[in-house]
């Protein structure tokens, strides 16, 4: 049988392939921009680049308006995304951080929901300092952004810490093997002396080539039973496959994504699909060989459909995994089996292996900020002072402080309690199963509000919830501000999209086990209407559910909402 001939889709290039192009492998104008006194802004051209550094460029959007009277430029901002593979941090480290953002950036920390720390209000004045400082901690901010890999998820998990520690290993080397190779960063931000030029431009960037990829890239280890990585929404998805108490291998799953267009039924989000296992030694060379053909037949055209779901839709799954194979030089072994039955975290104490224990902190929205009477901030200030063992940022966006020895879990939980830090038990399921997106002010693509919004909607929730006998009934309900979807809210059970201020698409249906994507169930509808359907919805779920049976199982048998297994599907 004949090798089928694969194409990238054709069109001329978009316009940041020119910017890529032109920037002499992420350099631009950035040195010269990023010190200019005028504006407190760069250039499109430049903030594009910025991205690869870990960093965008946005502004106060409560203050935009005011300031417009004003005839003053926008209050311009960096957001500043640090690079943690699998979440994981020292207490060193988590100092750095916090020093940080009282110091330069809006004196709190974001933990985003692909496990790294993000900062927010850096004035670009201090962006320099800020990413050495970073860096000192042995932390950094490369590729964190950009149409490269960005940072490598996995699954924290407590129990397993013998297995998590050789998964998270796996982890960090892919982090570190798949980085950008030019010396851009180091010299913008560390002044390092400029490399010059060869004619062979591609050899800078063996793997990425002069235009990097044709989109971000993202990849995602699970350890079963627990997803709470949502394997299934990356590009690039590892399931880890235990037999007999030791890491065999890994399932692979490619071409996941959750990002997509209001009113575009081209793009749509879509669920990864398991093409094979491989051994552990053979993750590296597997995903180095599935970027490059994302970076060949990606679409340089329309950035909308320019994700490497779109491309093994396009292509298809057989031939995708054809040229993998070809270009790997061997084929994969068949999927072993897996299961998943939970996608959250395991809140307070929990007693790991080599007896060390893990305190899981519920962190609503992940942002760690003091508060009247909630010092969170603060304690964990204190709490990284004393320990010796590190921090773990999880994929829901709460914390792990992890590996507690016994000696030092007393002093840690007379800190905890005396900064009345809380591992969230006392609230419902619902509240500890949801997850929101930065959104408003400083997104620059929120079409609504996300973080600042969702816990007052949880709270109005939770009086159905309550009276229905559902407090501990664990529903997974996501927002975001725009359908770039960074909380993944269509693997939601409950979702909300932006679409206008106090505006949202409703999504419905997703599974549990994040295998199945949620469906639009009302379009651009507020508060008033939201708390209406779920009125109807969650009573009857009460009353006529099955045993055990997940409230979005519950709609596809009920035929509220259409099972949805494949992106394609989503619009239909």
């Amino acid at each position: 049988m004949t090798k089928p001939i694969l194409t990238a889709p054709e069109g001329p290039p978009s316009d940041v392939e020119r910017i890529k192009r032109e920037s002499n492998y992420l350099r631009g104008t950035l040195s010269e921009s990023m010190v200019e006194p005028i504006s407190s802004g760069i250039s499109d051209d430049d903030n594009r680049l910025m991205k690869f550094h870990g960093s965008y460029l946005q502004d106060d959007r409560d203050l935009r308006i005011e300031r417009q009277k004003q005839k003053l430029e926008p209050a311009f901002q960096f957001m500043l995304r640090v690079r943690t593979p699998g979440g994981v941090s020292t207490p060193e480290q988590w100092l750095v951080m916090d020093e940080l953002a009282q110091k330069y950036g809006n004196q709190t920390l974001k933990l985003t929901t692909r496990q790294a720390f993000q900062m927010h209000g850096i004035l670009k004045w201090n962006m320099k300092q800020t990413i050495q400082d970073i860096y000192s901690s042995k932390l950094d901010t490369i590729a964190a952004c950009g149409d490269v890999n960005r940072n490598v998820m996995c699954n924290p998990n407590p129990d397993q810490s013998d297995i998590h520690q050789e998964v998270f290993d796996w982890s960090q080397q892919l982090s570190d093997y798949l980085l950008p190779k030019t010396r851009a960063y180091y010299e913008l931000w560390f002044d390092e002396e400029k490399v010059v030029s060869t004619p062979e431009q591609d050899e800078l960037e063996p793997m990425y080539g002069a235009l990097y990829l044709p989109r971000k890239f993202k990849i995602g280890i699970a350890v079963p039973p627990s997803n709470d990585i949502d394997v299934f929404s990356q590009d690039i998805g590892f399931i880890a496959i235990v037999e007999n108490k030791k890491l065999v291998g890994f399932n692979v799953a490619i071409g996941g994504g959750m990002g997509m267009t209001h009113g575009d039924e081209a793009t749509y989000p879509q669920l990864a699909k398991v093409i094979g296992f491989v051994k552990p030694n053979q993750i590296l060379e597997l995903s180095e060989k599935l970027i490059t053909i994302q970076r060949d037949y990606g679409n340089r055209s329309e950035r909308k459909n320019a994700r490497f779901k779109y491309t093994v839709d396009r292509l298809g799954l057989e031939a995708v995994v054809e040229e993998l194979e070809h270009r790997l030089g061997w084929k994969l072994e068949k999927a072993r089996d897996f299961q998943f039955d939970s996608n959250g975290d395991r809140y307070g104490w929990v007693k790991g292996s080599k007896g060390k224990w893990h305190f899981t902190l519920f962190v609503e929205g992940g942002r760690i900020i003091d508060q009247e009477n909630y010092p969170l901030m603060t304690g964990l200030r204190e709490i990284a002072k004393v320990h010796t063992g590190d921090f773990r940022l999880t994929a829901n966006q709460n914390l792990v402080i992890a590996n507690v020895t016994s000696h030092k879990k007393k002093k840690i939980n007379e800190l905890i309690e005396a900064y009345q830090l809380t591992d969230g038990k006392h609230y419902s399921a619902l509240r500890r199963s949801s997850l929101a997106c930065v959104a408003l002010p400083t997104c620059g693509l929120a079409m609504a509000e996300a973080e600042r919004y969702l816990p007052s909607l949880v709270t109005q929730i939770e009086e159905i919830v309550d009276s229905n006998g559902l407090t501990d009934k664990e529903i997974t309900i996501r927002m975001t501000g725009c359908p770039n979807s960074c909380a993944r809210p269509t693997l939601a059970e409950i979702g909300f999209i932006g679409k206008a201020p106090g505006k949202y698409n409703m999504y419905l249906g997703a599974a549990f086990d994040g295998s199945r994507l949620s469906k639009m169930y009302r379009e651009n509808i507020g508060e008033a209407e939201i708390i209406s359907i779920l009125n109807e919805l969650l009573p009857q779920y009460a009353k006529e559910r099955e045993e055990q049976e997940h409230f979005g199982d519950f709609l596809i048998r009920k035929n509220i909402i259409k099972a949805t297994t494949d992106g394609t599907n989503f619009h239909q």
